[in-house]
């Protein structure tokens, strides 16, 4: 009898004992997950005052959104228009080498793409470049080749700053992918000077309002203007045309193998089409029997017994 309420006992200490268990792992899971969300509401809200008390760029000082503009060399498929890199490069020569630099760039490197060899020879020719000393080891100069790197309009940064007022005029070899918005905004940079700045905007002595430049101050005055310069094709030279001419050629410079990474692009993607169809065509006829076989076993018969 007394074994009998003994056994009963533990079964029912036992019992109790893994309820509580139960109940305290249960309350243990409550009070964490009570925590973990006191903890990301309050997370949540220390994020959402901050924000509020945050001080924004106004467009004045982060400079307008340049708009999108349907570039034709933009597509995935599409390469550049060459006719208008030739009229860009005419552009920068004319306008813009008075003041910015090409270091990046050669003029073998215009070679077939928007003069021949010929012609760009005869660019290189003339302009002088270093050469080797004499005999007596004075300095020469010899005419330019087709392996120089077009010559930039000052010596150094000293004579460009001084030349400018104290800014430094930058490089344009890569300028398209060195700012923000590339193409779109070095074209809204270039034709969205207005006439005269906003009521209210203070610029400091030599400096000019553009609202795509950040801060709306900028040292470079307006450069392009309607039939500034002539094109050789005969194209009608408008303030938008030159802008967008000049942009297509920075744009080649900063990407001179854009064309040929897009062909590179399109022969891959063939490639690889043909090699995904392959695969589908041997996993389907090869392998569908292979994986989709069912095996069978059969067990010998028993001996039957004499």
């Amino acid at each position: 009898m007394f074994s009998r309420l003994g056994s009963a006992f533990r079964q029912n200490a036992r019992a109790y004992s893994t309820s509580a268990k139960a109940e305290l792992s249960s309350n243990t899971k409550k009070a964490i997950s009570s925590v973990v969300g006191i903890t990301g509401l309050t997370l949540g809200y220390i994020v959402y005052q901050d924000s509020q008390t945050g001080k924004a760029m106004t467009a004045a000082e982060h400079g307008l959104q340049a708009p999108e503009y349907e570039w034709s060399h933009k597509g995935m498929f599409d390469s550049f228009d060459h006719a208008s890199i030739r009229r860009g490069f005419q552009v920068y020569r004319e306008v813009c080498s008075a003041c910015h630099s090409l270091d990046r760039i050669s003029w073998r490197n215009l070679v077939g793409v928007s003069h021949t060899a010929s012609e760009a020879k005869a660019m290189a020719a003339e302009f002088e470049y270093d050469d080797e000393p004499d005999d007596q080891g004075n300095p020469r100069k010899r005419p330019g080749k087709l392996t120089d790197p077009i010559p930039g309009p000052y010596a150094n940064e000293q004579a460009a700053r001084a030349a400018n007022g104290g800014a430094l005029p930058p490089d344009l070899s890569l300028i398209i992918k060195a700012r923000h918005g590339g193409c779109d905004y070095v074209f809204s940079l270039l034709t969205g000077y207005p006439e005269e700045p906003p009521a209210g905007v203070q610029l400091a002595p030599g400096a000019n309002y553009n609202p795509y430049f950040p801060g709306g101050s900028i040292a470079m005055a307006r450069v392009l203007f309607d039939d500034l310069v002539e094109y050789e094709d005969g194209t009608p030279a408008s303030t938008s045309q030159e802008a967008k001419d000049v942009v297509t050629f920075l744009n080649w410079c900063s990407e001179p193998e854009h064309d040929e990474r897009k062909k590179m692009g399109v022969k891959a993607l063939l490639i690889v089409g043909s090699l995904y169809l392959l695969a589908v065509w041997t996993k389907k006829f090869k392998w569908t029997p292979i994986k989709h076989r069912k095996i069978v076993f059969n067990p010998p018969k028993p001996p039957k017994r004499r």
